[in-house]
């Protein structure tokens, strides 16, 4: 770790040399790097220390006592028959991450010290210190009976915590830790406090310049793996909570703020949205946040206002702001976009220091440009001014839009619940001849979304000649927490028509779109759907390209580090101890693919990583040897190293090609 400031580099430590603990921790839900107020220390994340093996001498006698080494205490080597203990980690792009600890560095003496006093049953992640340095605040995930994956998964049992360093005897737990030179002084008892609901997925802490406030997310436990969440604020001194935004159930114009629980003054608040874009009046509907974590910075300078960015529909919208007042309870708090009116679909905040916003937009055709500008006071903040520092121009030969799909009430399924609208943004070429050839891509998740933003291999295969079609079926994030849960118990049936019968069939109808030259290019639980439009209409499409595919629902129990997904996904109840029973794992398999793929007659394109944790490439293996065998022209790159998400330069630039040549084959370009 290096220190730098205005005269160079202040400080460089070599952590992991000072043997105190594992790997540090530098990204991830876990991960932080917190400065102290004094700005005398820092404090992050690390893996717990494990004891090292001893290599096996010829002499050693099972069972016989070794003597301990000079330089070796008694606890630094793994004991006999240890070695080989099965080791819980945290999954999907976290199988390196298992027992995180909160480690303090001392800058003046280049010390660190491993915070002791976290209850046994929490691990510990995103902390920061305290408005005194006196106590640390950080997000405890429970790990009991077992680890769950993490990734894309916010619904997991997490607390917003306070360790108190002072001392204390009314927390949950008690520790001894002390650290010479610390403010908070050397052996000293520690305590815990919770500070969110205990039943509750708390998360994301952000505290206020001034020390008094303390912004995070909050969702429900279990259901979806992701959802609609709730932006909290605790005041320091009080230990109130009360609710700033609420959880939206359907975007409803008119009414954006939802009123505050608990007692006192309740901020008034502004949202940062871009669905002005949707609606021409003012102020339009406000779908709910959606973000994984709070901009690292959010707070204004005011310690009144808060910046935010969310998915809304199919825009990640623009820093916005939500300024925090102590006024009377409202039920109709103004709402306003710092983006209204902006070209631009996707939005990211990278930082708010001293007022000033530093922010990236991207578009489908339009590479991130970096952009800022200054918040003006407070009831100012319309118009804003923002001045580009590095602009990327607009890719030629690519346009885009988005439509909007309106699900027409039937008799099968009347209720609000089905008719809900969703969309789908359509990339087209603006070279060659129409009608150009559709590629369709449903998103993996299933509870994520296609925002309008950046996506190089999309705008690529524009310029090959495709339209592509990035659906944003129900059940996608943006859209509303009713939108999220009309999938559960309708994967496989909901997911799929939304694709099919209504995202593609309405751009065939209305834009200038070969219905004889259709393609599928999908990932994850997107792959899932992919399949399943194969089985119902084999001589639909003519070419496939899937990445990691979800293919066989009972065979994922046993190997996905989210077993959860599997039974709530078909609207079953969950439980730790569950045992599924044969007439649910038989249900599983009816929604599963792998169950129709004698009728596949598309060539297929599968691509897995080896170390994928999240849907195991042998799903992906059992389907390639049901086609080969039934002569369906398949081909299958398996990456060794390649996780679920098939990151990495090298390996998503051979994905790419790879599919690219794929379709340009079998769709005669």
């Amino acid at each position: 770790l290096q220190v730098w400031g205005d005269s160079g580099c202040s400080h460089s430590v070599d952590l992991t040399a000072l043997g105190k603990h594992g790997e540090v921790y530098t990204e991830g839900p876990f991960a932080c790097l917190a400065w102290s107020h004094s700005e005398t220390w820092l404090l992050y994340v690390a893996e717990k220390s494990r004891p090292k093996p001893r290599p096996p001498c010829p002499w050693d006698v099972p069972g016989a006592a070794r003597p301990v080494e000079e330089d070796e205490d008694e606890e630094g080597a793994v004991l006999q028959g240890e070695q080989f203990v099965y080791r819980e980690d945290w999954g999907e792009a976290l199988s390196t991450r298992s027992v995180p600890v909160l480690c303090a560095l001392d800058l003046e003496s280049s010390s660190v010290s491993v915070l002791e006093g976290i209850p046994e049953h929490l691990s510990p992640g995103q902390a920061l210190w305290s408005p005194d340095d006196r106590g640390v605040v950080f997000v405890g995930w429970w790990h009991e009976p077992f680890r769950l994956g993490l990734a894309a998964c916010t619904n997991r049992r997490t607390g917003i915590f306070h360790l108190d360093l002072a001392g204390g005897c009314c927390g949950e737990h008690q520790g001894q830790w002390g650290c010479p030179g610390a403010p908070w002084g050397t052996d000293l008892l520690l305590s815990t406090e919770l500070l969110s609901d205990e039943a509750s997925a708390a998360f994301s802490p952000r505290l206020s310049p001034n020390g008094q406030r303390l912004l995070y997310l909050e969702g429900g436990l279990g259901g979806p793996h992701r959802q609609c969440l709730r932006l909290r604020m605790l005041t320091w001194q009080t230990r109130q909570t009360v609710t700033v935004l609420d959880i939206v159930q359907e975007p409803t114009e008119g009414k954006h703020v939802v009123e505050g629980a608990g007692l006192g003054p309740f901020p008034q608040c502004w949202v940062p949205t871009a669905w002005a874009h949707y609606c021409s009046a003012a102020l339009a509907a406000f779908a709910g946040l959606y973000a994984e974590v709070l901009p690292p910075r959010c707070w204004a300078s005011d310690s009144r206002r808060a910046m935010l960015v969310t998915p809304q529909r199919s825009r990640t919208v623009s820093p916005g702001d939500r300024g925090v007042r102590d006024v009377a309870p409202t039920p109709h708090a103004p709402t306003c976009s710092l983006s209204s009116g902006s070209p631009e679909g996707a939005w990211e905040l990278l930082t708010l220091q001293w007022d000033l916003l530093v922010a990236t937009c991207s578009a489908p055709n339009h590479p991130p440009s970096l952009v800022v500008s200054v918040l003006p006071p407070v009831g100012q903040e319309l118009p804003l001014s923002w001045v580009p520092v590095e602009d990327a121009p607009v890719v030629p030969g690519v346009t885009w839009k988005t439509l909007t799909v309106r699900p027409s009430c039937n008799g099968q399924s009347p209720t609000a619940l089905s008719t809900q609208d969703f969309e789908a943004l359509l990339l087209s070429p603006t070279d060659g001849v129409a009608p150009h050839p559709l590629i369709v891509c449903p998103h993996g998740g299933p509870h994520a979304v296609f925002d309008a933003r950046w996506r190089p291999s999309m705008a690529a295969l524009c310029r090959l000649g495709f339209a592509v079609l990035l659906v944003n079926y129900r059940g996608s994030l943006g859209f509303g927490q009713a939108s999220i849960s009309s999938l559960l118990s309708r994967v496989g049936e909901q997911d799929v028509a939304d694709t099919q019968q209504l995202a593609v069939e309405q751009a065939l109808r209305t834009e200038p779109l070969d219905p004889h030259r259709l393609a599928l290019l999908a990932g994850s639980h997107g792959a899932f759907i992919a399949l399943h439009l194969l089985t119902r209409e084999p001589e639909r499409y003519r070419a496939c390209a899937l990445r990691s595919p979800v293919c066989n629902l009972p065979a994922l129990l046993g190997t996905s580090d989210i077993p959860d997904w599997r039974y709530t996904s078909l609207g079953l109840p969950y439980a730790f101890e569950r045992v599924p029973r044969a007439e649910e794992v038989a249900a599983m398999l009816l929604r599963s693919p792998i169950a129709k793929a004698a009728q596949i007659r598309t060539p297929v394109l599968l691509c897995v990583g080896a170390r994928d944790r999240r849907v195991s490439p042998t799903q992906a293996l059992e389907l390639y040897r049901v086609l080969r065998a039934r002569g369906v022209p398949v081909r299958l790159l398996w990456y060794p190293e390649g996780g679920h998400a098939l990151a990495g330069v090298e390996t998503e630039a051979d994905v790419f090609r790879n599919c690219a040549h794929w379709f340009l084959r079998h769709l005669g370009q």
